[in-house]
């Protein structure tokens, strides 16, 4: 079986995934609700919901966390064409000590950084590990995030993720969870409790987004973000 994705054809894939990024992001409104903009913090995701990153205003000040994958040389090549810092590695697999140890130096110097925890590979919607020990070791909380628009061409991709994008002019809804504070002291045996409230506030934010949603519609929020 061909990949759609090989070293042949990634420079032509880069190029356009980062081109109609830049041109989205003139239709993409994204609001806010709930952002507390915690500078230092660990924002986390799953991986369907990667491209809410980019309703986080301080872009300058966030550092993706992205496999060293060819899928992944095309999302760093346009991540960071929208103004993010990137690393390259896993939270959990070969280069993980690398990447933690880059991103807690970030982290350190009071910037915010980003992780898909059920990445880069899944099962679907299974927390991993990495972003409880970064938080364990960086001190830094874990915000988790997510983002909804009921509109007809905000679409899921047919990827194993069934990742969202929007196409066209979108009104996009990002909400995010309550900060999560990781003891530098917490027990090994005790990570688990942490990944499993991640993975019950994701859900729970999936769950409020539509309604959320309505409300911010009906007051007509959109309104107010800067042009």
């Amino acid at each position: 079986m061909v990949r759609l994705i090989n070293s042949e054809n990634v420079i032509v894939l880069k190029k356009a995934i980062s081109g109609y990024m830049q041109m989205q992001k003139y239709f993409t409104h994204i609001l806010e609700i709930n952002n507390r903009n915690i500078e230092p913090c660990i924002y986390v995701m799953w991986h369907a919901d990667q491209f809410c990153i980019y309703g986080i205003q301080n872009k300058a000040n966030l550092t993706v966390l992205i496999s060293n994958s060819l899928d992944g040389d095309i999302v760093a090549y346009a991540v960071e064409g929208l103004g993010f810092k990137t690393v390259r590695g896993s939270a959990g697999k070969r280069g993980a000590i690398e990447s933690s140890l880059h991103m807690a130096e970030w982290l350190n110097k009071g910037g915010c950084v980003a992780l898909m925890v059920d990445g880069p590979h899944g099962p679907l919607h299974t927390v991993k590990n990495g972003a409880v020990r970064l938080a364990k070791m960086s001190g830094a909380p874990i915000v988790p995030m997510g983002w909804y628009c009921p509109q007809w061409n905000f679409v899921n991709l047919p990827s194993w993720d069934k990742m969202t994008a929007p196409f066209g002019d979108c009104k996009i809804l990002n909400l995010y969870g309550d900060p999560i504070y990781v003891p530098k002291d917490l027990p090994q045996e005790k990570e688990a409790d942490i990944r499993k409230q991640i993975k019950e506030a994701l859900e729970d934010i999936q769950k409020r987004l539509p309604v959320e949603y309505k409300e911010a519609k009906k007051n007509k929020l959109w309104n107010n973000l800067k042009k």
